[in-house]
């Protein structure tokens, strides 16, 4: 393998362990409920879910977890606080 394949392997492992460094602009993702499948996400400074509970109050279970999930990764205007922090 060339040498600077290998330096890209380990700066790639090392950035990993620094989750920090990321900030999300943008993703959507599939989110497997407990009783159906959303697409949720984040873009241009808001949470979406398709779900009912999203539509009705602009929160729901899934964005709030995706929020955990992401933790420090999210930028600032994305944090709602409704979660803990770990």
């Amino acid at each position: 393998m060339q040498s600077s394949i290998i330096g890209k392997i380990e700066k790639a492992r090392r950035y990993a362990t620094e989750p920090e460094r990321i900030k999300f602009i943008e993703f959507s993702a599939h989110f497997r409920g407990d009783s159906n499948n959303y697409v949720t996400g984040y873009k241009e400074g808001k949470w979406h879910c398709t779900c009912e509970f999203f539509t009705r109050s602009g929160m729901c279970s899934h964005t709030m977890a995706m929020e955990h999930v992401l933790g420090d990764m999210l930028p600032e205007d994305a944090i709602t606080g409704v979660l803990l922090r770990r």
